[in-house]
C-alpha cells in the first residue's frame, strides 16, 4: 500500500501536531521562567508579593537596616549605677568615733585605732524585703535604691548628737540584685555579679567558661526587659563596639544555630547549604551552589526568595511578608552588587532556565517524534 505525497504530508502533520500538543504541557522544567516570576503580581496567589530588582539603592537600604540591628544601635549605653543597693544585698557598716565612744561597750567588733579614735564594725546584714537595715541608736535605715555614700550620710545624720564625731563606712559584701544570667551553649551557666568595673558581654561569656560550639556558628541573644535581639558571636568578638556594657537583670543566651539557604533551579547543585553566623554575600552563596549552569541558566533570572520582617507602629518586628529580589548577572556591575547583598537564613536562591534551553528541549522533543513517524512512513511505502 502506497500513500500519495498529499496523504503522506497530511498524515505526517497530524501525527506531529498530536504528539507535540500532548507533550508541550509536560515539558520538563526546574521551576518558573524569568517572565513568570517578574509578572508574579498577575497571579492571584502572588499578587501581594513584591519583585524588587537589586540595585545600589536596594543594597544601601538593606545594609542600613542591618546596621540598625547592631547591639551598639539597639542598646544605648545608660549611666546605670550597679552599686545601688536593693533587697537581698549584704552590707557591712563600720562607725569611727572620737572617745568617749557611743559604741565602746556594744557587742560588736571593736578595734582601737590609736588613742584618739575608736571603730565599731557591725555584723553583716542582708537588706530586708522592705529595703532597710538596722543600726543601733540609729534605728531602721531605708537603703533600697541608694548608694553606699548616701547610706553613710543618712546614718551619720541620725547619729548626730548621740555619737562623738561619727564617721561611717558602708561596704557591699555581696551584690545579690545587680546580676546578669548567662545560659545556653556555654560550658557553665552562671549568674555573674556586676561591679563598678561595668562588665561587658564578653566578660559574661568568660565567666561562663566560654562556648561549647565553634564561635563562627554561634548566635548571642541579649534580653533586656521586654526586648530580645541577636547577633553573631563572631561579629561581637571582631567589633569592639558590639561588646556593650551589661545592665542588671540582662540575660545572655548563647545559641547554636547553623544558618542555611536553599539553592534551586539552574545552579551547579540543588541542595540546602549551610553558612557561618556572620553571614555571606549573594556572590559567595552562588559560588557555594556551584555557580550558574552555562547550558541552561538565564543570567537575568537570578532570584532570592525571602520572608522579611515587617515592623509595626511601635517599631518592633511582628509579622513577615514575602519578597523576591532579582539580579541581572549579564550586567557586569551586578557582580559588585552581589558582593554587597547579604544573604539571610532560610533564603531561597533560584536561577531560572534560559529561553534557549527550552528551545533545545522543544527541538529534542520534535526530533524524538519525527524520527518514529518517518520510519512508519517509510514502512508503509
Amino acid at each position: 500500500m502506497k500513500f500519495s505525497c498529499y496523504a503522506r504530508g497530511w498524515f505526517f502533520t497530524v501525527i506531529i501536531c498530536f504528539s507535540i500538543s500532548g507533550c508541550t504541557g509536560l515539558m520538563p522544567s526546574s521551576g518558573p521562567k524569568t517572565s513568570a516570576v517578574i509578572d508574579a503580581g498577575h497571579s492571584d496567589l502572588m499578587k501581594n508579593i513584591k519583585v524588587i530588582d537589586i540595585n545600589q539603592d536596594v543594597v544601601t537600604r538593606l545594609a542600613f537596616e542591618k546596621h540598625r540591628k547592631l547591639f551598639s544601635q539597639l542598646f544605648k549605653t545608660a549611666d546605670q549605677n550597679v552599686q545601688i543597693i536593693g533587697p537581698g544585698d549584704i552590707v557591712e557598716v563600720s562607725i569611727w568615733e572620737v572617745p568617749p565612744a557611743l559604741y565602746s561597750s556594744a557587742a560588736v567588733d571593736t578595734r582601737s585605732e590609736g588613742a584618739s579614735t575608736h571603730v565599731a564594725t557591725f555584723p553583716d546584714q542582708m537588706v530586708t524585703s522592705e529595703g532597710t537595715i538596722n543600726i543601733p541608736y540609729a534605728g531602721y535605715i531605708p537603703v533600697s535604691g541608694k548608694t553606699s555614700r548616701q547610706i553613710e550620710q543618712e546614718i551619720q545624720l541620725r547619729l548626730r548628737g548621740k555619737a562623738n564625731q561619727p564617721q561611717v563606712l558602708v561596704r557591699i559584701i555581696k551584690n545579690n540584685t545587680a546580676n546578669v544570667t548567662v545560659v545556653g551553649e556555654v560550658n557553665t551557666s552562671t549568674r555573674m555579679q556586676l561591679t563598678a568595673k561595668r562588665e561587658r558581654i564578653l566578660d559574661a561569656l568568660a565567666a561562663a567558661s566560654g562556648v561549647r560550639q565553634p564561635v563562627n556558628k554561634m548566635t548571642l541573644q541579649l534580653t533586656r526587659g521586654k526586648h530580645a535581639y541577636s547577633m553573631p558571636l563572631d561579629q561581637i568578638i571582631r567589633d569592639p563596639l558590639q561588646n556593650i556594657t551589661l545592665q542588671a537583670d540582662d540575660v545572655v543566651t548563647l545559641m547554636y544555630q547553623p544558618l542555611s539557604f536553599l539553592s534551586l533551579g539552574a545552579t551547579g547543585k540543588n541542595e540546602e547549604i549551610s553558612f557561618e553566623s556572620q553571614g555571606i554575600s549573594l556572590s559567595q552563596a552562588l559560588a557555594r551552589a556551584g555557580g550558574l549552569q552555562d547550558n541552561r541558566a538565564d543570567a537575568n533570572g537570578v532570584f532570592v526568595f525571602r520572608f522579611e520582617r515587617k515592623a509595626n507602629s511601635e517599631g518592633s518586628a511582628q509579622t513577615t511578608e514575602p519578597v523576591i529580589y532579582r539580579l541581572e548577572l549579564k550586567d557586569p556591575a551586578s557582580f559588585f552588587l552581589a558582593q554587597n547583598f547579604s544573604l539571610q537564613d532560610k533564603d531561597i536562591i533560584y536561577v531560572s532556565n534560559s529561553p534557549s534551553s527550552d528551545l533545545h528541549k522543544f527541538l529534542g522533543m520534535v526530533v524524538s517524534v519525527v524520527y518514529p513517524v518517518v520510519n512508519v512512513m517509510h514502512a508503509l511505502e
